[in-house]
């Protein structure tokens, strides 16, 4: 077993033997890593090896990605496999496909090498470590083959990193076990969903379905299983836990998230921000350990809002923003939430939801973890991130009224295109938020009612979604839209109207605990990076009673969320538990 003081004390010939076979046939990457040392953990040994190849050349970078052999490919067959990646072929079960998942490989290998100029390259490992089957790798294949080349370059280095740090831990003899743990909990999760959606092995599970009760009971019997003393689903199906402190009367920390999802959803959104508080709580009861505060555990029944129009229902419930007129609210179905509550053996009143809203006082503040949503850390081969601020946002929904008119004998200088205009201000949306740091402005509709190909367009319906880190950055964008929509319509001779469907106001992390997650981040021997979120999270909503600060986890994939490509490893998650423990432990001391 390998050990970083070995490392840290080697020559540098010696260091890059120790290393040797970690990135496949590249030597280099462990020569020049050399430098960085000391490494304090593992974590950074890895970081730094990433650094390594990121200020690496273009040429050099192309040379490790074709240094790597194709899956079942001529070397495999051969047999002149490195000893790594003879393991990890065989592992997966590719020398044993069938001659047709043979033929498929070889083809699309052939595809994929000829549209970009390499070998395709993926983890066999998988996120878990323990492997992917020749479905889920022949899956990747058939999907990656079509994506642009310089998304797929930047994709293969990726994949390369992942393989190093599963090799890294093999030699090092390290197991994430929490990061496991924490995995398996999320995968067994999603195992419950709804039945259109079930059928097709897609994840389905929103507010009191069937489904989402059977997640409560789940999540509610983990709760139990990890030590919690109370474990209760409340009034609108948030399963709570406690763990009490040394002192029953002292403060706690609130954490968690939701466990609710959208339709044909990831398994990690929102769920493992329960799950990794529990996985600390079942570590330190194992160890008979009590911190001198409770930690009260929220696994939050609703924040999508896909069932009825009630986003971030659970968290809202705690602090007494419940909206009376929900419980009318009716599915497609025609189900009121009312009738949804009672069939779930929930009161459907309204004193006992109020009953819900916590104390701030009673609470050190809440502290969220959540899968990052989005690519910026998957880009920068960061495994955590400090959430700064979560976003303003504003909606709209609006319309454009020009003159429906003939396409071919209608003049351009006479038109009077409302698809253009809606067009035209997408456009300076684009280029307006682009200039103006964090923020970013969308046109997700965009419809031509009764329209035709050979019609000009006269109405044009569409959207705004707007967001930006501060209110003020956000209101300037939106004035400045709105600004533009009118003087389109004016020079264009339209009319125009919009509506406004939501409003959400930046919830900033607080300094002190948002510094705690720095100090957590720190110790795990990896920079700090410090990023907004743009997606709205349940923290939203109990920043308007306590303090809150959230910590976001990598996301596999290029950080597609709201998909089922959506993904996290178990070493980036053993991190975030890494992360939450010390958080704890800085608690704990202060």
């Amino acid at each position: 077993m390998l050990q970083l003081a070995a490392l840290n004390t080697a020559s540098p010939a010696d260091f890059a033997a120790l290393l040797d076979g970690v990135y496949e046939h590249s030597p280099w990457i462990a020569q020049r890593t050399a430098a960085a040392r000391p490494f304090a953990t593992l974590a950074a040994l890895k970081h730094a090896l990433v650094q390594t190849v990121r200020a690496s050349s273009r040429e050099e970078q192309l040379a490790l990605i074709l240094a790597h052999p194709e899956l079942a490919g001529k070397a495999a067959v051969a047999g002149t496999l490195t000893t790594e990646s003879s393991g990890e072929q065989s592992r997966a079960g590719l020398s044993h496909c069938t001659p047709e998942e043979f033929a498929r490989i070889t083809q699309h290998n052939a595809t994929y090498r000829e549209r970009m100029g390499w070998p395709f390259i993926l983890a066999v490992r998988g996120p878990r470590g323990t492997g992917l089957n020749r479905a889920q790798i022949l899956a990747a294949l058939e999907r990656r083959v079509d994506n642009p080349p310089d998304f797929e370059f930047a994709e293969a280095l990726r994949q390369i990193h992942r393989i190093a740090e599963l090799r890294l831990n093999d030699k090092f003899s390290v197991i994430p076990e929490q990061g496991n743990q924490v995995w398996d909990w999320c995968e067994q999760l999603a195992t419950h969903s709804e039945p259109a959606w079930a059928d097709k092995g897609e994840l389905t599970a929103t507010y009191l379905t069937d489904a989402h009760r059977t997640c409560a009971a789940d999540i509610a019997a983990t709760l139990r299983d990890c030590g919690f003393d109370r474990v209760d689903i409340d009034a609108v199906g948030n399963v709570v836990g406690v763990y009490e402190g040394t002192d029953a009367q002292a403060r706690r920390l609130l954490t968690g998230s939701h466990y609710d999802t959208v339709r044909n959803a990831g398994k990690y959104d929102g769920r493992i921000g329960h799950f990794i508080p529990m996985a600390c709580v079942r570590a330190l009861h194992r160890a008979g350990r009590r911190l001198p505060f409770g930690i009260e555990v929220v696994a939050f029944a609703e924040e999508e809002g896909q069932r009825y129009k009630a986003t971030f229902l659970g968290s809202g419930a705690l602090t007494g923003a419940f909206n009376p007129a929900w419980l009318e609210q009716q599915d497609k179905d025609g189900i009121s939430m009312r009738e949804a509550m009672r069939h779930a053996g929930l009161p459907a009143e309204l004193q006992a939801i109020a009953a819900l809203r916590r104390e701030p006082q009673r609470y050190l503040g809440f502290v969220e973890v959540h899968i990052e949503q989005g690519p910026v850390l998957n880009a920068l081969d960061l495994p955590l991130g400090i959430v700064t601020s979560i976003n303003a946002s504003v909606r709209f929904v609006g319309e454009i009224i020009g003159m429906a008119s003939h396409a071919g004998t209608t003049p351009m200088n006479a038109r009077r295109d409302a698809a253009c205009a809606a067009a035209e201000l997408a456009l300076y949306m684009e280029r307006r938020a682009a200039a103006d740091g964090d923020s970013v402005a969308t046109m997700g509709l965009l419809e031509v009612p009764g329209g035709s190909i050979n019609v000009v367009p006269g109405r044009c319906r569409f959207s705004l979604d707007i967001r930006a880190p501060n209110n003020a950055q956000r209101d300037a964008l939106l004035h400045d839209v709105r600004t533009e929509l009118a003087a389109i319509c004016t020079r264009r001779k339209l009319r125009y109207s919009l509506e406004e469907t939501m409003r959400e106001q930046a919830a900033a992390s607080a300094p002190a605990l948002q510094q705690r997650w720095d100090a957590a981040v720190t110790a795990l021997g990896l920079p700090l990076h410090r990023l907004p979120s743009g997606a709205g999270h349940d923290a939203m909503m109990l920043h308007t009673i306590m303090p809150q600060a959230m910590l976001f986890v990598r996301g596999e994939n290029a950080g597609i969320s709201h998909n089922p490509l959506e993904s996290s490893t178990a070493d980036d998650l053993d991190l975030a538990c890494a992360a939450f423990h010390h958080l704890l432990n800085q608690l704990a001391a202060s």
